[in-house]
């Protein structure tokens, strides 16, 4: 085996919302990294997320091991935004008494 230098390219790609993204798939990265976080092997990931790549898969969890303060702050401040839009879109529409609301719009059925 020779040694040349090669240079491999992380599969990962921001969307235009700024998720973060594995190659062509729309499976996130907060998705594979917590899926290796809560003990799922790359092989697992890829046999519950058929989209997904296995070489990807190894390249992103490696990414992830090599930078995990960058990814962690960037799950972070998913998190963040996630908990931000929801607050804003229970003061717009009342969670409270959903399900006995959208009970009541079924034909003949009484909350």
């Amino acid at each position: 085996m020779s040694s040349s230098s090669v240079t491999e390219i992380i599969p990962l790609r921001t969307d235009s919302a700024g998720v973060i993204r594995i190659g062509r798939t729309r499976i996130t990265l907060d998705t594979v990294v917590g899926a290796f976080c809560d003990g799922a092997t790359a092989e697992e990931i890829v046999q519950q997320y058929s989209s997904l790549n296995l070489a990807d898969v190894y390249h992103v969890i490696g990414y992830y091991l090599r930078r995990t303060s960058e990814v962690e702050a960037y799950l972070q401040a998913r998190k963040v935004d996630a908990e931000a839009l929801r607050k804003h879109n229970e003061a717009r529409f009342d969670p409270q008494g959903v399900r006995t609301r959208l009970l009541a719009r079924r034909p003949g059925r009484t909350p």
